[in-house]
C-alpha cells in the first residue's frame, strides 16, 4: 500500500472488503470527470461513487481503466435509477454500466431510490451478483420499512444501504 492509500475498510455481510470513504463525483462535469477520479486516486481514494444518472459513468470507467492502481484495489459503486427498475430493464442498466464503463465486474451496484418495480430490479441484481458481474449488491435511501420488505422477501440480503446525509439534507 502507498503511504497516502486511505486504509479503512468494512467488511461487508459477504465478505467483500469496501473502503468506507468515497470519492462521489456527481455534480462533477464530465470533462473533468476522468482526470478528478485520477486525481483521486493519486490522494489515495481507492472507491469511486457513481450513478448512471450522474451522466459520467463513461468517464469513471476510462479513470479505471488508465490508472496505475490495480482494478482488484479499485471499488467502483454505481446505481440503477428508479426508471431502469423491472427485471428486465434493470438486467440491461446492469449490462449497459459494465459496457460504459468498460468493466468486467462492478464492486457494488445500488437501487437509488425506493419507487417502481423495485422488487423486480433487486432479481436482476441477485442474478448478476450470483453471475460474478456484481461483487456487492445493496439499496441506495431506502427507509427500514423498504429496507426490511427487501431482506424478508429476496434471498440475498443487501450489503449496503447508501444514505444520504450532509447538511443541506
Amino acid at each position: 500500500m502507498k503511504t497516502n492509500e486511505v486504509k479503512e475498510y468494512v467488511v461487508l455481510n459477504n465478505g467483500v472488503k469496501m473502503p468506507i470513504l468515497a470519492f462521489g463525483i456527481d455534480l462533477i462535469p464530465n470533462e473533468d470527470t476522468k482526470q478528478a477520479v485520477l486525481d483521486a486516486f493519486a490522494a489515495g481514494y481507492r472507491h469511486i461513487d457513481t450513478a448512471r444518472l450522474y451522466g459520467n459513468e463513461n468517464e469513471v470507467g476510462e479513470a479505471v481503466n488508465a490508472t496505475s492502481v490495480p482494478r482488484d484495489e479499485v471499488f467502483v459503486t454505481t446505481k440503477i435509477w428508479f426508471n431502469n427498475y423491472g427485471y428486465e430493464k434493470a438486467k440491461a442498466a446492469i449490462d449497459d454500466a459494465l459496457k460504459r464503463m468498460n468493466l468486467d465486474y462492478l464492486d457494488l451496484m445500488l437501487l437509488h431510490q425506493p419507487y417502481n418495480d423495485y422488487y423486480g430490479a433487486y432479481r436482476a441484481l441477485e442474478e448478476a451478483y450470483k453471475a460474478g458481474k456484481l461483487r456487492a449488491i445493496g439499496v441506495s435511501n431506502f427507509y427500514p420499512d423498504r429496507l426490511n420488505d427487501i431482506i424478508a422477501f429476496n434471498e440475498i440480503k443487501p450489503q449496503v444501504d447508501q444514505i444520504e446525509i450532509h447538511p443541506y439534507f
